[in-house]
């Protein structure tokens, strides 16, 4: 189990999916791994109604710590009625967080007027609730910070953040933090490196958003949350710092994001 209190020098991974199709089977095995390499504590969002159950499981399990949110890869499947039962789940489990949501301009099949719309109303659940959030950002940078300009929330985490300097200190003065992983490891992704070495420390976590974004030494195999333990070695060397310095940094990051404490 994952403690609600772990030691401030152990890692957080502040975005894995551990619910994820590609861990069944092995989910065990996955968690010990995390504890092995040092991992305290996993943050595990939510990204569809369909899948709150198994996201409730992962705290009832291994003392993760869970989001509910509705995610807007799936925005053709979300029914204006999931935002009554996120706001059910949202009061009756009282999750750490509200994600994963966001908006993604990437994929154009995907009608961003409706994401819009739903990311919206969750902003105004998170208002509600009290709750920071974790937030999907594809190509969508200003339009989110627009809509975060107008409802205002008690902070939360740009996940896979990978806008320019700008939008990160835009994101920051808002009082969001930036999550890196395995985009980080490539050494061509140099945007995404620079960022991670020059931006202040209150503003980075990190993440392995697992089983996807993959690292650059294992593109031919899941993710796992074990893998942020040589993400923080990653940032050391790009922040000239070390992997202790750098885990006590995020984690308690992490916590300051979600309101919690050591």
């Amino acid at each position: 189990m994952f403690s609600a209190n772990p030691d401030p020098a152990l890692l957080i991974d502040s975005h894995c999916h551990l619910d994820a199709a590609e861990f069944d089977g092995e989910r065990d095995a996955v968690v010990a791994a995390a504890h092995a390499a040092g991992v305290g504590q996993i943050v595990v969002p939510a990204v569809h109604v369909a899948n709150f159950e198994s996201t409730l499981a992962m705290r009832e399990r291994y003392g993760c710590w869970i989001a509910f949110g509705l995610h807007p890869i799936y925005v053709d499947q979300h029914l204006d009625e999931h935002l009554e039962q996120l706001d059910d789940w949202l009061t009756r489990h009282r999750p750490v967080a509200l994600g994963e949501i966001g908006l993604d301009f990437y994929l154009p099949e995907l009608d961003p007027a409706r994401q819009e719309w739903l990311f919206v109303e969750q902003l105004k659940l998170a208002r509600r609730h009290d709750l920071p959030v974790l937030l999907h950002v594809r190509r969508s940078q200003d339009r989110l910070l627009k809509y975060l300009r107008q409802y205002p929330v008690v902070g939360g985490i740009a996940h896979a953040f990978n806008g320019s300097t700008e939008q990160a200190e835009a994101f920051l003065r808002l009082g969001l933090k930036l999550g890196f992983g395995g985009a980080m490891t490539f050494r061509g992704s140099q945007r995404i490196r620079r960022l991670a070495a020059s931006l202040p420390d209150s503003a980075l976590v990190l993440e392995t958003d697992a089983p996807d974004i993959r690292p650059e030494w294992a593109q031919d195999v899941p993710n796992q949350p074990a893998n942020v333990a040589r993400f923080a070695t990653v940032l050391a060397e790009l922040r000239n710092s070390t992997p202790l310095e750098i885990a006590r940094l995020s984690s308690a990051n992490v916590l300051a994001t979600l309101k919690l404490s050591f």
